[in-house]
């Protein structure tokens, strides 16, 4: 039998299944496994509420918090604090298996994973995975907690502009309704 809780990105050829969310734990932690594709990963980050650990299961993980670039083998763990600066990803040629934890939960991050995955499975996405619609972009950008580093930053602004925009459309509700089953 299928597990409801496994998503599947076939643009990024990655598969996430929700252990622990943030309404089962009562906003303590979210929880997901991750098989990550090879040569996939996410682009440098932050997140001001929630930190993230990493923890390797199998394969090999890197994963950047601030300047260093950590190697992670099965058992060896890292957290991105709130307000580092983090990415992970994959350059072997093999999936490599990893969990996930946030403290807190996110809600939003949850969410976001769920409706990002499901414009993949229906084609709005692009080559990259990013949804074809800029507000729908924007509206998970913003959900998820993202923060931009640096000089990116500047954008910021124009994707909380155009998420207050997805909100003032209806386009949240359509989404959350259409693709957030859990």
């Amino acid at each position: 039998m299928e597990n409801p809780r496994r998503i599947y990105n076939p643009v990024q050829k990655d598969y996430v299944t929700f252990l622990k969310t943030s309404e089962e734990t009562q906003g303590k932690q979210t929880l997901v496994d991750v098989e990550l594709a090879p040569k996939g990963g996410v682009g440098l980050h932050y997140h001001k509420t929630y930190s993230e650990k990493f923890d390797c299961l199998d394969g090999e993980l890197k994963v950047q918090a601030g300047k260093t670039i950590y190697i992670l083998l099965p058992g060896q763990t890292i957290t991105a604090e709130p307000m580092i600066n983090h990415r992970f990803f994959n350059t072997s040629d093999r999936v490599c298996k990893f969990r996930v934890e946030l403290q807190p939960a996110s809600r939003g991050f949850e969410q976001s994973l769920q409706i990002g995955y499901g414009l993949a499975r229906d084609g709005q996405t692009n080559s990259k995975g990013f949804p074809n619609n800029r507000l729908a972009l924007a509206w998970l950008f913003d959900i998820s907690e993202s923060n931009l580093p640096g000089w990116m930053s500047l954008f910021e602004f124009i994707l909380r502009r155009q998420a207050k925009k997805a909100r003032a459309n209806g386009l949240d509700k359509e989404l959350l309704e259409k693709y957030v089953k859990f």
